[in-house]
């Protein structure tokens, strides 16, 4: 294929090895404020500063979010503190991606103990909804935009657990800045505002909460949303536990019992929120940590023990060469993703062996430097045949990864009557298989895509990160490490860089992958590193996108400072002081 032909092709002309992708879509006409080239917002100027600061620092993907874990750590909070106040903040101002009807996870650096904690706190299957259920139902996979799709949220068990363990300031307090803007209004930043839409979503609560009006919300507006501000007042008076004790409860069950959902009482009373151990592997001179199933944690870690036997930092980044060994370490870890992660308390998951060394030097040999894989299969081990994410720190030392979904945008496209956030759909990730680890289950946690992570270096913590972003994030999160620790780039040049997308792997429901999969590039990718790609055999998807939205923070000691990074793909920012 000569270069001419490939160019054309990459301009819209189709072929077979080259496959269509929507380009991200959008709110449409003219913004609520002053006028703004909309196309423009996904093609920012690179390389804006890392943000340094001796005190402590908040990044998160809008600006209210880390004005509000600021006041905290101003007023005398912990990192924790900071972390709680900016996601009940993102709760409000980037409805679509979070809030109380999600899940949330955590990865908690505490000084004094010297220690790194794990959260999990996402909810589980209702007990009414089981495999055999779902089947009588002729369903062949659960689906997306259905009270079916539901699991109880515990994005508000997440926030109780953190707050007891380590916070410092009232409970109360930490919702003060969200209870504020929700009744007097926030004007909708850009990137969400093109968000802002709900295409084939029609159910009312949705279209009463988040489009008041009946006119379309755009950057530029001023949205208020006094149902939250009602919901996050109850949580003030009561705490935490009115969420699946009491009143929040009971009408949450309320609505699903007139929608057609399973919930009952039950499965709120015995939710609970779960401190677990993070698990890690070496790269580079540099542990990193994720958290263990039901996430997609370990898939990081697993591409990350591909990619140490070879010289990635003497590659160009974004080369022919460097991605091509990233997009086939990336096909392989996604394999035993499908075929082994699942919630731990009812699957037997082989972490330690998905993430040793070992397992690594075997499964490294399938990869062919110079062709791409057009079958993988998930490794044979012993014994067996759109989120949001923020990190804080503050003055003493304490670091927050945490990371906070509803799974699609809208969720599940429910709003429980005068609560004023949505349901979240992570039940549609669980497989419709008796034979699947990841199978539907009376209270089991679904396959989780929302995933922390942390870096430290011989016992001392460096690095903060997440990106967020659905089944890409383990891509995210390596492209990141690998721009930080083969390239030299700083937190800031780390998260601006362009990135890929690899699509179409197998998926923890059970769909396999079918030949080699795509792959989609961001602006800024060479055309001739495309076309180099495509000769050694990767399908190449024609238009550009965005993939995912990443937030850091990096740690130097004596003295102690500070160096944040804030993804330009979203609103956000990194403030320190």
């Amino acid at each position: 294929m000569e270069r001419r032909t490939f160019l054309q092709i990459l301009g819209g002309v189709g072929a077979s090895l080259f496959v269509p992708i929507d380009s991200c879509s959008g709110a449409s006409g003219e913004s609520a404020g002053p006028p703004a080239k909309r196309d423009l917002l996904m093609q920012r100027n690179q390389n804006r500063s890392t943000v340094i600061s001796q005190h402590g620092m908040v990044c998160a993907s809008q600006p209210l979010a880390s004005m509000a874990g600021i006041d905290m750590l101003k007023a005398g909070g912990t990192a924790v503190d900071a972390a709680i106040a900016a996601s009940a903040m993102l709760s409000l101002v980037e409805p679509m991606m979070c809030g109380p009807g999600g899940d949330l996870f955590a990865i908690v650096w505490n000084e004094k103990e010297q220690k790194l904690f794990g959260l999990n706190a996402s909810g589980r299957s209702p007990y009414d909804w089981s495999l055999q259920q779902a089947l009588d139902l002729g369903l062949t996979e659960i689906p997306t935009y259905s009270p079916l799709a539901w699991s109880v949220p515990g994005c508000v068990s997440g926030w109780s657990a953190l707050h007891e363990r380590f916070a410092r300031l009232p409970f109360a307090q930490l919702l003060e800045p969200a209870i504020r803007h929700a009744k007097e209004g926030f004007p909708v930043s850009p990137i969400i505002g093109r968000s802002w839409t709900f295409n084939t979503l029609n159910e009312p609560g949705l279209l009463r909460t988040y489009q008041p009006q009946g006119e379309s919300i755009r950057a530029g507006t001023i949205f208020r949303n006094p149902d939250l501000a009602a919901c996050f007042e109850t949580l003030s008076r009561e705490g935490p536990k009115a969420f699946y004790e009491g009143e929040i409860a009971e009408r949450i069950v309320k609505f699903s019992q007139a929608v057609g959902g399973r919930f009952a009482m039950r499965d709120f009373r015995e939710h609970k929120a779960d401190w677990i151990e993070p698990v890690s592997t070496n790269y580079r001179g540099y542990d990193v940590w994720e958290l263990p199933p039901n996430g997609q944690g370990i898939a990081a870690l697993q591409m990350l023990n591909l990619l140490e036997h070879f010289d990635i930092g003497s590659l160009k980044p974004n080369s022919t060469e460097h991605l091509h060994l990233f997009i086939e370490a990336k096909k392989l870890a996604f394999e035993d993703r499908a075929c082994y992660y699942a919630d731990m308390d009812c699957a037997d998951v082989p972490v330690r062996q998905l993430i040793s060394k070992e397992y690594a030097a075997e499964r490294v040999k399938l990869i062919d430097p110079t062709r791409a894989a057009q079958q993988v299969d998930p490794g044979r081990l012993r014994g067996r045949s759109d989120t949001i994410y923020l990190t804080t720190a503050d003055g003493e030392g304490n670091m927050v990864s945490l990371i906070q979904s509803i799974y699609y945008a809208w969720g599940s496209g429910y709003v429980p009557d005068g609560l004023g956030f949505c349901l979240q759909n992570r039940g549609q990730l669980f497989a419709l298989d008796s034979r699947h680890l990841n199978c539907l289950k009376p209270h089991k946690r679904p396959f989780h895509t929302i995933i922390p992570a942390f870096v430290t270096k011989t016992g001392r913590p460096v690095f903060s990160f997440g990106v967020m972003g659905g089944g890409f994030q383990p891509q995210g999160h390596v492209q990141v490490l690998m721009n930080l620790l083969d390239f030299g780039m700083s937190p800031q040049q780390a998260g601006e860089q362009p990135r890929i997308e690899h699509a179409e792997s197998s998926e923890p429901t059970g769909k396999k992958m079918v030949g080699s999969g795509s792959v989609g590039f961001e602006k800024g990718i060479d055309d001739e590193v495309k076309l180099k790609l495509a000769y050694m055999g990767h399908r190449i998807r024609p238009n550009t996108g965005a993939w995912g939205g990443y937030q850091g923070i990096w740690r130097q000691d004596d003295p102690l400072r500070y160096f944040g990074g804030s993804d330009p793909r979203k609103d956000g920012c990194a403030i320190g002081f």
